[in-house]
């Protein structure tokens, strides 16, 4: 370990998007760097080109020319070879020269283990951070449960998770897969769940404003499993219901289906009623959903969908928004009586919640004091920030025994750290 430096050094590899742009990612970081751990991360390289992760004291970006996929097995097959090269590269830089002693990986892909093998080999532990079930993404995306793909994405998760010193789960239905289809032993299974910090959320009003122009918000990637299409034609349902004026749908995010939205937008004559952002940063996410009236979740009812907490609902939650989505486990587990919930999540269906909400400010209300509790007390980062240490410190307690901390980085919300850690090395 350097003498510049005596803290512990953790390497997180994300393979499917800059840091930058990946929100647990920099709040992993932060946190680790508030425990006095130093981070490196591994990731593909985005427009700016950046060097220091967002918002954090030092944590550095290893970074590498992502590999555009353009569908089809041979072409992820390429994208997923491409990132283990990279990462593999980096990482054996990070350990060899400058010190890293434990490593993290984000899925997707699922195809890491080999490297988590050559880690624990050497006596550095491994997380892995299971972002998203790959095998019920590809069925979500159109793929044939059973088929000979769906049975080698399987396996590779299975590897992955049993490869681990230990598995990050963001719920609770994660948890019990990397259990029962990982074979996990149960201990090795700690959950964290995405959502902000309470310090990137500015104080909310218990009771909503009076507002005559009501704002619908969709956040999130525009995927093609995320079914922002529906967004869009129940804006059209809720034209007829209630007319053009009053309200608009606000579309925030980015992703591969974008412009076929904005092209499905224009077909049915919704370009005033319909605003797409693109991608925001976090204080102007916060500032979006402070003013808006109601939260979508649209994601059809899938085997994904249905075991997976999407960040996009936390985000809703924290500012007390009320969620509109399909009737799942994980929406239901995470919103609970802050949301309402339709049966198949037709554009039909979303419209009529959506129309009778807007004009029930005593629902509203209602729902958005469920909403604040549940994210104060439970949904919260720094909840969440509290598990991810520990597993830390469990994994490294042998190495951190040779260390003491006398101070750590104390973070200031958006704005960063404002106090340095300093280690001293126990010899």
């Amino acid at each position: 370990m350097s003498k510049k430096d005596p803290r512990l050094h953790v390497v997180i590899a994300v393979a499917n998007l800059p840091v930058e742009r990946d929100r647990r990612v920099i709040r992993e970081v932060k946190a680790l760097e508030a425990a006095g751990y130093r981070v490196t991360v591994i990731c593909p390289r985005g427009k700016q080109k950046l060097t220091q992760v967002p918002g954090t004291l030092d944590a550095r970006i290893r970074s590498y020319k992502m590999y555009e996929s353009t569908g089809g097995a041979v072409s992820f097959a390429v994208e997923f070879a491409w990132s283990f090269m990279c990462i593999g590269w980096h990482l054996a830089a990070a350990v060899l020269r400058d010190k890293a002693v434990a490593a993290q990986v984000c899925n997707p892909p699922d195809v890491f283990w080999p490297l988590a093998l050559a880690m624990r080999a050497i006596g550095r532990p491994w997380v892995f951070d299971h972002h998203d079930l790959s095998p019920e993404v590809y069925q979500a995306r159109g793929g044939r449960p059973g088929s000979a793909l769906d049975r080698i994405l399987l396996k590779l998760e299975k590897w992955s998770q049993r490869s681990a010193s230990a598995v990050v789960s963001t719920n609770e239905s994660y948890r019990e897969l990397a259990i029962s289809r990982g074979g996990c032993d149960p201990s090795r299974v700690v959950v964290v769940r995405n959502g902000p910090s309470a310090s990137e959320v500015k104080p909310v009003d218990a009771a909503p404003a009076d507002v005559d122009d009501h704002t619908i918000v969709y956040l999130g990637v525009l995927g093609a499993q995320d079914g922002v299409d529906n967004a869009i034609l129940a804006a059209e349902k809720l034209v007829e219901l209630r007319g053009r004026l009053g309200w608009r749908l606000v579309v925030a995010g980015d992703g591969e289906c974008l412009e076929s939205l904005r092209a499905l937008t224009t077909e049915r004559k919704l370009d005033d009623v319909v605003e797409f952002t693109g991608w925001l940063g976090v204080e102007e996410i916060d500032r979006l959903l402070r003013t808006a009236s109601v939260g979508l979740q649209p994601d059809p009812r899938s085997a994904h969908a249905e075991v997976s907490t999407m960040a996009k609902t936390v985000e809703y939650l924290a500012r007390g928004l009320p969620v509109v989505g399909v009737d799942m486990r994980e929406t239901r587990r995470s919103a609970g009586d802050a949301g309402v919930y339709v049966e198949h999540g037709t554009p039909e269906e979303f419209a009529a919640v959506l129309h009778r909400l807007l004009d029930d400010p005593v629902a509203r209300a209602s729902m958005r004091n469920v909403a604040l509790a549940r994210f104060r007390n439970t949904l919260a980062w720094e909840h969440q920030a509290a598990a991810y240490v520990r597993l830390w410190d469990d994994l490294l307690s042998t190495r951190r025994a040779r260390y003491k901390t006398t101070s750590i980085v104390r973070q200031a919300g958006p704005g960063g750290p404002v106090e340095v850690s300093q280690a001293e090395h126990r010899q």
